[in-house]
């Protein structure tokens, strides 16, 4: 296959999946504006906060999760519960298997894996402090704004059309790079050949992909999926990586520099319960032969 042949097939691949994008933050924008925990925000302190945390954080993009994480830096939800937030985040995935065609049938088994590890881990970490203590004070109008952008101040236009037309180009333009990198490693490899060796294995993959989870920037998302997609990776090592991308959230705990330590632990726990998740997905997976 010539270069332009490849170009070309990388950019129609790419082409057909932009409408969906854009219609599917449309609607995440309409949803995430108008969300927000000001009112019934007991319910994240009560005892069903870590499954309402992971089922919230399941909802596309990172808004979510950088919510959980001011409301969490302001000491008015537990740590269990933002981690089953954080847990249950896949930022642009979802949205990237919905608009792929076949690869959308792995939305449901990785949905139902990071909802029970979110929760799993939520009660565990909420149930092992039971001494830590929530703030007295009020909740503040927060809502979970796409990727920490504020909208305040914007018209209607910008919000709901400008904003996800640019996001939607944005992740287009990372599709298009894995399309065509694995474009130009498919002709001069073999497809068939890449699915017999995918890089690291399926033991030490997820370290890998959780690493790259671990990167704030909803690159790392558009990435794991597509690389997946292509089968470059393992089900579980995408898992993995998926489970470590918290998006933007990390970065809201990191911002508060007098707890450094903190974040630390929190960054490093995300890490090994992700990797702990795709070694045991992708151990399930040889035991019955499917890899």
């Amino acid at each position: 296959m010539q270069v332009w042949e490849i170009i070309l097939d990388a950019f129609l691949d790419t082409l057909m999946v932009f409408p969906f994008l854009v219609v599917i933050y449309i609607l995440i924008e309409f949803l995430e504006h108008r969300t927000t925990f000001t009112k019934n925000h007991k319910i994240l302190q009560g005892n069903l906060a870590p499954l309402i945390g992971s089922a919230t954080g399941l909802i596309p993009q990172c808004g979510f999760s950088v919510m959980a994480a001011k409301l969490y830096d302001k000491g008015l939800i537990r740590t269990g519960t933002l981690l089953a937030v954080l847990i249950a985040t896949s930022d642009e995935a979802f949205i990237i298997l919905l608009s792929s065609g076949s690869a959308a049938a792995a939305i449901m088994p990785i949905v139902v894996i990071k909802l029970i590890v979110g929760v799993a881990v939520g009660y565990l970490v909420n149930f092992l402090y039971t001494a830590e203590k929530l703030s007295e004070t009020e909740f503040e109008d927060i809502h979970a704004y796409s990727c920490g952008r504020e909208h305040e101040g914007h018209s209607d236009v910008k919000v709901y059309l400008i904003n996800p037309l640019l996001h939607s180009l944005t992740i287009a333009f990372y599709l298009l790079i894995v399309n065509l990198v694995f474009g130009f490693v498919i002709s001069a490899v073999g497809e068939e050949q890449i699915a017999s060796s995918m890089i690291g294995g399926p033991y030490f993959q997820p370290f890998i992909t959780s690493l790259i989870g671990l990167i704030p920037n909803c690159a790392s998302s558009a990435i794991i999926t597509g690389t997946y997609i292509h089968g470059g990776i393992t089900f579980g090592s995408c898992i993995a990586g998926l489970c470590a991308n918290a998006g933007l959230g990390l970065v809201v705990l990191f911002r508060n520099t007098k707890k450094i330590k903190r974040n630390i632990v929190f960054a490093l726990t995300l890490y090994l319960i992700s990797v702990a998740v795709g070694v045991a997905v992708n151990s399930i997976a040889v035991a019955a032969g499917i890899i």
